[in-house]
């Protein structure tokens, strides 16, 4: 498997209200950044996405792609790349632990991106850190700015 980026962040909420923000897939591109686009193309028995098209726009990388998502309970969510214009990877996960009284909860995210165009190894991780923390950063912003949050 191909080198990843990770990085954690702590958010001031419990883990099934970030997890909410995380599975909330239609209002991406209200927090994202660079998602300017998002559509379930299928849901799971529980009526989780399985399949999510997205329209990517992350400076170096603009994308229309499909992931497949996996959820494991209510405190992990992975995804693959099933079709992409200019990706031949994009798998990452959102893994999230609660703290102390299960009021906040410490999420990780894991991602690894491989491109169809030739790249410097350490060009994608350094595009990987700015996608993992810039999503990360709107994450945080918007659970915790959340009604109830």
């Amino acid at each position: 498997m191909a080198e990843h980026t990770s990085s954690s962040i702590t958010i001031e909420a419990a883990p099934a209200e970030v997890m909410g923000v995380i599975a909330d897939f239609a209002r991406y591109p209200e927090w994202t950044g660079e998602v300017k686009e998002a559509e379930v193309l299928s849901e799971d028995a529980a009526g989780r996405a399985e399949r999510v098209r997205l329209l990517l726009d992350a400076g170096a990388i603009k994308d229309d792609h499909t992931l497949a998502y996996t959820w494991t309970g209510d405190r992990e969510v992975s995804w693959t790349l099933v079709k992409s214009q200019m990706l031949r990877a994009l798998d990452g996960s959102y893994r999230l632990a609660p703290l102390a009284d299960g009021a906040r909860t410490e999420v990780t995210y894991q991602l690894t991106v491989d491109v169809k165009i030739p790249m410097l190894g350490m060009i994608k991780r350094k595009a990987e850190k700015v996608i993992i923390d810039r999503a990360l950063a709107g994450l945080k912003k918007r659970v915790e700015s959340a009604p109830g949050a």
